[in-house]
């Protein structure tokens, strides 16, 4: 009993994203870069969507939900990972890596439905622009938030007793840069029936079904875009959706790779670096192109800074 209770108590050892190379440091360099300009985009797309009066419509509501979610799924990660190259050390106990896991899985479902269900959004907004306000209410509007943090809850609650209850005994060393699920179980042994079939319904749920709403709604728009007559409207439909197309591209791409191909596909490399995509540089790239892309945006931030002279 008392080797047994070792393999789920002993502490893990994560190898990092950082290769003890030369390029090692740079790459801290930016990775650090990328989370600080994360916060700070995130943090100030909250900030303008909640003073400006302009910014009141239910697609910037769910977007300063994204963007919330964004800050607090980069944190779980990035923090953790960055003080292990400081220290020198990859040390993380079993119970703050269960902690990383259940947090983690928790945004990142959240996300992954908030997402697909932004797409409907930009459908009601493009394909009956009369009705947008009475279809997209504020009671719809909590109602698709609401069914994104169940559905990231649900994931983590489902899954985390079930992957951290196994036991560890080939290896706590775990080769990669945060407790991902895929990665934990490669290192678990004993019967893992039950676990595989629960994280093919997660993926399903999580991942094809939100997917699948993305590509009906975005194929109906490109038929609705087509048809216009107008190449002023044509534009300004194609600017509307093609900042939510490559969020939704980039973070559905990366996940689906991680969590739906086989094993035999996967190499400790590639999946540090599509993990990357979708856990490091999406955080920060979900703010940027809604920004930089959005004139509503923009000017806000006008108004705000000249507010303050």
């Amino acid at each position: 009993m008392h080797g047994d209770n070792k393999t789920f108590s002993s502490d893990f050892t994560l190898t990092g994203l950082f290769t003890n190379n030369k390029a090692s440091g740079f790459l801290f360099s930016v990775i650090c870069a990328i989370f600080f300009m994360a916060m700070i985009a995130n943090g100030v797309m909250i900030f303008l969507i909640h003073i400006d009066p302009h910014l009141h419509t239910p697609m910037y509501f769910l977007l300063s939900h994204l963007s919330f979610i964004d800050m607090m799924f980069i944190s779980t990660i990035v923090p953790k990972m960055l003080v292990d190259y400081l220290v020198g050390k990859g040390t993380i106990s079993f119970f703050a890596c269960t902690a990383q896991y259940f947090l983690y899985l928790g945004f990142v479902g959240a996300e992954f439905f908030l997402l697909g269900l932004m797409a409907y959004d930009r459908y009601v907004a493009i394909c009956t622009p009369l009705r947008y306000p009475v279809v997209m209410s504020h009671r719809v509007c909590w109602v698709i938030l609401t069914t994104s943090w169940f559905g990231g809850a649900l994931d983590s609650f489902l899954l985390t007793p079930i992957t951290m209850s196994l036991p560890f005994c080939a290896s706590h060393k775990i080769n990669h840069f945060f407790c991902e699920a895929p990665t934990m179980l490669r290192l678990a042994c004993g019967d893992k029936a039950v676990y595989e079939t629960v994280m093919y319904i997660c993926c399903v749920m999580m991942l094809l079904i939100p997917f699948s709403v993305v590509i009906a709604s975005y194929a109906r728009l490109l038929i609705i875009v087509h048809q216009m007559k107008s190449a002023e409207g044509k534009k300004k439909a194609f600017a509307t959706c093609s900042s939510h197309m490559m969020v939704v591209m980039l973070f559905y791409g990366a996940a689906l790779y991680t969590y739906m191909l086989p094993q035999s596909y996967h190499t400790p490399v590639k999946d540090k670096v599509f993990s990357a995509f979708y856990t490091i540089l999406t955080p920060l790239l979900n703010p940027l192109i809604y920004s930089l892309r959005n004139r509503d945006v923009s000017g806000a931030l006008k108004r705000a800074l000249a507010r303050c002279q």
